[in-house]
């Protein structure tokens, strides 16, 4: 089988029969598209793709300035590509066997000081339906650290007004409650009434909570080029995505005392080695402080 025929194939094998999500089946597509161009490039076949052939291919991602996050996530994309071509019999061999992982190393998410928050929320114009939609979506990232994808996937139902909490799927489709501020309630609340009836108007009834001009649900896309454009506004000192909304929402809670693991249950963390990250940026922050305040710092 050619490589470009196994690659269609095993694509269509994540997202049928082991039910990936689109944006894992798109970041395969994408690696492997990659790694297609590059065989082509070598006239390589797919039965004749070696060990060495990976590595050097590892090493063109190095050159090209990916960061090692990325690479390594390369890497896994070919080690279930050609598992799945072995055991397809596709190839005799699989040559991504004993291939070592990138090692990655851990930065620092970036993150808002609360009067960059502040500063960012006043952003949206709430005379407008677009303002107003865009002040509350703000405000429950914030509010929640929710990440993008969860956003964009939230049901008028899902958010709980009266308990003050919502209800979101994240990743491996595992559900969760998050709470949410009064103030991201009341901004929801006013979005609602006066603003979404408004953008529905034209389009069919959907339960997205937040929808576009046209009255469909938002996309990923769509909210990083609003928090974008917003970021760039305000003045920040360093590119907004919602991701770091949510990196804010993480290291805001544990400057305040929060517990480790009560964020992670937030953030929807499966493991709390991730959710540790945030506790290097509020060492980092005390650092800070104590040098720009103590008198023999």
């Amino acid at each position: 089988m050619e490589l470009s025929a196994a690659i269609s194939s095993f694509l269509t094998h994540v997202r049928v029969e082991k039910g990936l999500s689109p944006n894992t089946v798109m970041a395969y597509r994408q690696d492997l598209a990659k790694f297609a161009l590059f065989a082509q490039k070598r006239k390589l076949a797919l039965a004749a793709v070696s060990k060495d052939d990976l590595v050097d291919f590892l090493a063109a991602l190095y050159r090209q300035k990916l960061e090692s996050k990325s690479v390594a996530r390369n890497l896994v994309t070919l080690r279930n590509f050609f598992r799945f071509a072995q055991m397809n019999e596709l190839i005799a061999e699989d040559p991504s066997i004993n291939l070592e992982s990138p090692k990655i190393r851990r930065s620092l998410p970036g993150y808002l000081r609360l009067e960059e928050v502040d500063k960012l929320l006043q952003q949206p114009d709430a005379k407008t339906a677009l303002g107003l939609r865009d002040r509350a979506m703000l405000e429950v990232l914030y509010s929640t650290g929710l990440r993008v994808s969860e956003l964009v996937s939230l049901r008028v139902n899902d958010l709980d007004t009266k308990v003050g909490c919502v209800r979101c799927i994240g990743k491996g489709d595992k559900e969760r409650l998050v709470p949410v501020g009064k103030k991201a309630l009341a901004m929801v609340d006013k979005y609602l009434v006066e603003a979404r009836a408004e953008l529905l108007a034209k389009a069919p009834v959907v339960p997205t909570l937040f929808l576009n001009r046209r009255g469909r649900g938002l996309s990923r896309v769509g909210v990083w080029k609003i928090l974008s454009g917003y970021g760039r506004r305000a003045g920040l000192r360093m590119a907004l995505t919602p991701h770091m909304l949510r990196h804010s929402f993480a290291t805001h809670l544990l400057e305040r005392g929060a517990d480790l693991r009560s964020v992670q249950l937030m953030l929807g963390h499966a493991d709390i080695s991730t959710t540790q990250i945030y506790t290097h940026v509020v060492e980092e922050r005390l650092k800070q402080i104590y040098k720009a305040h103590h008198p023999r710092a």
